[in-house]
């Protein structure tokens, strides 16, 4: 009954009466970024004594892309990226601590490093991450498809502890839809990255995040998109119905013209292609030993995931918290796999 209860992120604006009338059982809000009222601010880390296998790193804030439907650039301000000899610091002392992965977060992690003297890039930074004893394994998101280099396809094919797993959002299949989002790359392009990472990476698992029912959107461009998902068999999709954000260029000058239920089904469609894509691509693992990394235990069932992100159970005694281990698959489905230790 004493837990302070406290909400911040982007959904967190400047007025906090809205939420406050929405959210009643929350005692703080505060934006992100910043440290809320009753925590004094510290330049000391605050690190868990003892974190999970797998722990997130901030290593930059903000964004300076400005696509048209996203109020990330407006409430966490303009790049930021860490100093490296500080995220190295932290990662080390959390491998020292038992953590085994290290996922590196950032609004547009292909920014990183612009801003810093030398300008160092995502690159460097997981060529020095690389080197830390007692880590197993390195994750990155988000990235940007026009910010994306050569030298970090490069860096992930060439570094060993770099998984082969790349969070690529698309956003749309249409070129003039696109525009509109002001992502700054065509259709082609991604199209060309994607083959540029697979050509080097050919085991790599590629995921993606989609919008639908963005202001002006035709059947015919969202056919466009249903058609580049079939194409590309992403691993992964992430797929949201557009909604308006107040005070982004999108909620300013485009009239949110799709009707709900339009959005509703082409959400569906987009879901129903991607389930029979993902169970197709989970499938060929049947009969396969995978290496996992465990990271607890859920309803009796021991889980982890692969290098390439697919979640696994298995069953067995002991404790297997933070190890890797190899587990050869009886079972799968289009969102997880099971098997015994092989």
């Amino acid at each position: 009954p004493d837990t302070l209860l406290a909400l911040t992120g982007c959904m967190v604006e400047p007025d906090t009466a809205k939420l406050r009338k929405s959210f009643p059982f929350i005692d703080q809000f505060f934006k992100a970024g910043e440290y809320p009222p009753w925590l004094e601010k510290t330049e000391a880390l605050s690190l868990p004594r003892r974190p999970s296998p797998s722990v997130y790193v901030t290593i930059s804030q903000g964004c300076d892309n400005f696509c048209s439907y996203c109020i990330v650039p407006y409430r966490r301000g303009r790049e930021r990226s860490r100093p490296m000899e500080e995220i190295i610091y932290e990662v080390r002392e959390l491998a020292v601590r038992g953590a085994k992965e290290a996922v590196l977060l950032g609004q547009n992690v292909d920014s990183y490093g612009r801003d810093l003297p030398g300008k160092p890039d995502l690159a460097d930074l997981l060529a020095e991450l690389n080197n830390i004893d007692g880590l197993t394994r390195l994750r990155f998101l988000t990235n940007h498809p026009k910010d994306m280099s050569r030298k970090l396809i490069e860096a992930i094919a060439g570094l060993d502890k770099v998984c082969e797993q790349i969070n690529l959002p698309v956003q749309a299949g249409s070129d003039e839809i696109l525009k509109a989002m002001k992502r700054g790359y065509t259709v082609e392009q991604y199209l060309k990255l994607v083959g540029q990472i697979r050509e080097k990476i050919p085991v790599v698992a590629i995921s993606t995040d989609v919008i639908v029912g963005f202001p002006g959107e035709t059947a015919e461009q969202f056919g466009r998109t249903l058609n580049l998902l079939s194409t590309v068999k992403f691993d992964t999709v992430h797929v949201a119905a557009y909604s308006p954000r107040a005070g982004t260029a999108a909620a300013r000058e485009l009239e949110d013209d799709v009707p709900t239920d339009e959005k509703k089904e082409r959400l569906n469609k987009i879901e129903q292609l991607q389930e029979r894509v993902q169970a197709e691509i989970n499938a060929r693992l049947l009969g396969k030993s995978v290496e996992i990394l465990v990271e607890g235990r859920n309803k009796g069932k021991w889980y982890g995931r692969t290098r390439t992100d697919k979640l696994v159970f298995f069953s067995s005694g002991g404790d297997y918290t933070g190890q890797i281990v190899k587990v050869k698959i009886d079972k799968t489905s289009p969102w997880s796999l099971q098997g015994k230790i092989a």
